[in-house]
């Protein structure tokens, strides 16, 4: 967050990371997901006219992450995965703004 739009530079290398820690639990608690969700809120945020062409990765992992968490029932409180669903939605909300209503379609 700190580097603003400066993160474009590094923006290749962060989107590998964030998708890496989205595609696996770790754990009840899901410490590294719910951090990543906010990492990449972040990056949208200071990155939205780069957001464009990134929409297929980020979108198919998110309706993954969205799907995984509905649909997993392991030792994770209901808290927590609420959490998760919210972070989620509120990264295709911005995806969606950003990149002029693709989302929805």
């Amino acid at each position: 967050p700190s580097l603003g739009i400066l993160i474009v530079r590094h923006l290749k290398r962060l989107e590998r990371v964030i998708l890496g820690y989205l595609e696996v639990s770790d754990g009840p608690g899901e410490e590294a997901r719910l951090a990543m969700l906010q990492t990449l809120q972040c990056t949208i945020e200071h990155a939205w006219p780069r957001m464009p062409c990134r929409l297929p990765v980020l979108l198919k992992a998110l309706l993954r992450l969205l799907w995984d968490v509905h649909s997993e029932r392991g030792p994770t409180p209901e808290p927590v995965r609420a959490a998760l669903l919210q972070g989620a939605t509120q990264c295709l909300i911005l995806l969606d703004r950003c990149c002029q209503g693709r989302v929805k379609v």
